[in-house]
């Protein structure tokens, strides 16, 4: 038996994330099934705040999060090692005009964000190499950019990763761990977000934050007085 306010809780897992069809259909989806990236959700509520529609965006490891970061950036270009796992993905984005390159695991992988010779406001850390890859994404950061590393929580077990958050922090950019749940899993990870100092990116709406998922304040006054009048302390 479980109470009336932890079964809404439950309700707004599955209703408004959406985590109980992701995890059901194995994908990164909401619960409209819009793409989702496989960061955690308290990562994914920040990010989503932002307006990317002038910002370049570099992905090592292609997947959902190509949809989710093409669906508002200007620029997105992903690399993916795994023959495999790129083939699935060109055949998914085959009539899009997706950015996905094929790279060999070793220095055409981590180098790639190089390759067009530009700067890139968003570079997301979420396939292999990641020690490397952190090394040549500091470098390739525009001013006022973030560089994303998921799964950062491994760095209670991993020296790679100790090596990457040395890499951030020598490079001057600030970190903020977003730890929670993630699209399809059943277990809490962290995703670290590192700032350059000047970060600066517009918001879509005039305020931040927006009102995220599941928020009391993203109802009607009504609703949520009835809300609280049941559900609140």
């Amino acid at each position: 038996m479980f109470s009336a306010r932890f079964g809404k809780f439950i309700e707004i897992w599955q209703q408004k994330f959406g985590i109980e069809r992701s995890i059901d259909e194995k994908l990164c989806i909401d619960a409209d099934g819009a793409p989702l990236p496989w960061y955690t959700y308290p990562a994914i509520e920040y990010l989503s705040q932002f307006d990317y529609r002038n910002k370049k965006v570099f992905e090592y490891g292609c997947g959902m999060s190509t949809r989710f970061w093409n669906l508002r950036a200007g620029k997105v270009v992903s690399v993916e090692d795994n023959e495999a796992w790129f083939a699935r993905w060109q055949r998914e984005f085959a009539k899009t005009g997706f950015d996905i390159r094929l790279r060999p695991e070793g220095a055409a992988y981590e180098n790639a964000v190089f390759e067009d010779g530009c700067r890139y406001d968003v570079i997301v850390l979420d396939g292999k190499r990641r020690a490397e890859c952190a090394a040549a994404a500091q470098k390739a950061l525009a001013a006022g950019g973030v560089i994303i590393l998921d799964d950062s929580d491994r760095v209670n077990t991993s020296v790679g990763y100790v090596q990457i958050v040395d890499v951030m922090k020598k490079a001057g950019l600030l970190q903020v761990d977003f730890y929670g749940f993630c699209p399809t899993d059943c277990y809490a990870k962290c995703t670290s977000l590192f700032f350059s100092r000047d970060f600066d990116f517009e918001t879509t709406a005039k305020v931040q934050p927006v009102n995220g998922r599941g928020g009391l304040w993203s109802m009607s006054r009504k609703e949520r007085k009835e809300f609280y009048k049941k559900f609140g302390k």
